[in-house]
């Protein structure tokens, strides 16, 4: 795979990560809930997905290059830095992941290539 198409991984999600799934899952469910779920996550065992993959089945958006954050995480990816994994919540009701944490870093990795294996925690 060409160095462009490489994504280097942290082997965990960095602690600061949890938090904010906690506090995006939280105006997803009771807060006692979403707490259960990030509790999950930390447990949870860093698997991989295709990007492409994780975009159906978020049922997402493809963000920008113009946005910030993507870029922040373009460049990073460009430089070679360890990204976080994505946290990641099933969600059977709807039909689909809800993506915790890790929205713009897909984001740019999907700009890089949508068959990259993207490293991530799922419960």
């Amino acid at each position: 795979m060409p160095k462009a198409e490489r994504i280097a991984w942290l082997p965990a999600p960095e602690e600061k990560n949890y938090p904010a799934a906690l506090s995006y899952l939280s105006l997803l469910h009771p807060e006692a809930e979403a707490a259960k779920l990030v509790e999950r996550l930390r447990k949870a065992r860093v698997v991989e997905f295709k990007a492409k993959d994780i975009f159906r089945a978020s049922q997402l958006s493809l963000l920008g290059v113009s946005n910030s954050h993507v870029k922040k995480d373009r460049k990073k990816i460009r430089k070679g830095i360890h990204l976080s994994p994505l946290l990641l919540v099933r969600d059977p009701a709807h039909g689909k992941v809800v993506i915790a944490d890790g929205y713009h870093r897909l984001c740019a990795i999907y700009q890089t290539h949508e068959d990259i294996w993207i490293h991530c925690k799922i419960v």
